[in-house]
């Protein structure tokens, strides 16, 4: 089961399958396709929080038993947007913070990959253990993870199956922030406040250009000039901003 809660302008996703440390199966897949879709036409849209029910885990990837009893079936399903239709998902372009709450192991590290900031309980590990079944992390782990920390740290995780903890974790640059289990949400919240601050075209196009320009050259990259830049440089969000900074008062953003 998959809840989505919004509430001002903010969606919550939580993976309701504590029962089996909340693992996706395909119909859990289904759903958050369903819900991405979803939040995607939403152009008021400020926030996506992704997390999981419970305190021990946020995703331990795929629930095997509902893959067959080789998986192989799971594993040969097309994901064009990775694990959870979130790791490699280009189209979602609000910022999605990962509220890890628990083990973040195989899809559920890919899945987490795909966040913009991640916030991780400090009891948290994290791990791609694919190999030590005979499997991969076809869903987006093994294009992300050495992207995202770099190739020492990310193959020495993907080559022995290896857990690491939430500060080492924090260390790698994996997470933005760890704190105790019951500051969770408070820390969150914290990270919602400063993405309300800014305005919402200008994060948008943020987003959009550093997906769009990861690999290329720094003078290609620098060229781009993609829709969303468009959209913020002409809006009237861009005109508030820099009014209320002359003013000396906080902006009012509109989203336009």
């Amino acid at each position: 089961m998959i809840d989505c809660t919004i509430d001002d302008n903010v969606a919550t996703v939580t993976i309701d399958r504590p029962e089996v440390l909340n693992a996706l199966d395909q119909a859990s897949h289904e759903a958050l396709e369903t819900i991405w879709q979803r939040l995607e036409r939403m152009p008021q849209l400020r926030a996506v929080v992704l997390t999981g029910r419970g305190e021990r885990a946020f995703c331990v990837g795929a629930d095997m038993k509902g893959a067959g009893v080789s998986g192989l079936d799971y594993w040969m399903s097309p994901r064009a947007n990775g694990f959870g239709n979130l790791a490699l998902r280009t189209t979602l372009d609000v910022p999605v913070i990962g509220r890890v709450n628990g083990h973040a192991l195989g899809g559920g590290l890919e899945m987490m990959l795909g966040c913009d900031i991640v916030v991780a309980a400090d009891h948290a590990t994290f791990g791609l253990p694919e190999p030590r079944v005979g499997r991969l992390p076809l869903d987006g782990g093994m294009v992300l993870l050495q992207r995202q920390i770099g190739y020492r740290a990310a193959m020495g995780m993907m080559l022995t199956g290896r857990r690491i903890k939430a500060p080492q974790a924090l260390d790698l640059g994996l997470v933005n922030e760890i704190v105790p289990a019951a500051g969770l949400d408070a820390a969150v919240g914290r990270w919602v406040d400063d993405i309300r601050a800014c305005a919402p075209l200008s994060l948008r196009a943020i987003k959009q250009t550093v997906r769009a320009t990861a690999r290329m050259a720094p003078e290609e990259a620098n060229a781009v000039a993609g829709t969303g830049i468009i959209a913020c440089m002409t809006s009237q969000d861009g005109e508030e901003g820099v009014r209320a900074f002359l003013e000396r008062r906080p902006p009012q953003w509109k989203g336009c």
